[in-house]
């Protein structure tokens, strides 16, 4: 059998500007590289996308 990972860079909005439909993302990857506010996104929002994975989906942090 193959196994495909889907991942998806979330997270990289900032402040009002958002950035893709980060909701509807996280119901169809296996896996996600959430932003962490080097170049997108915030901190903040790193850490609520951490909470907020379902179960199956493997979480990464990047700058």
């Amino acid at each position: 059998m193959v196994a495909v990972d889907l991942n998806a860079d979330l997270g990289e909005g900032f402040g009002v500007w958002r950035l893709g439909d980060d909701d509807a993302m996280l119901g169809i990857v296996t896996s996600a590289n959430i932003a962490c506010g080097f170049h997108a996104g915030t901190q903040r929002a790193c850490c609520g996308f951490a909470g907020q994975l379902p179960n199956g989906v493997c979480g990464s942090a990047r700058k």
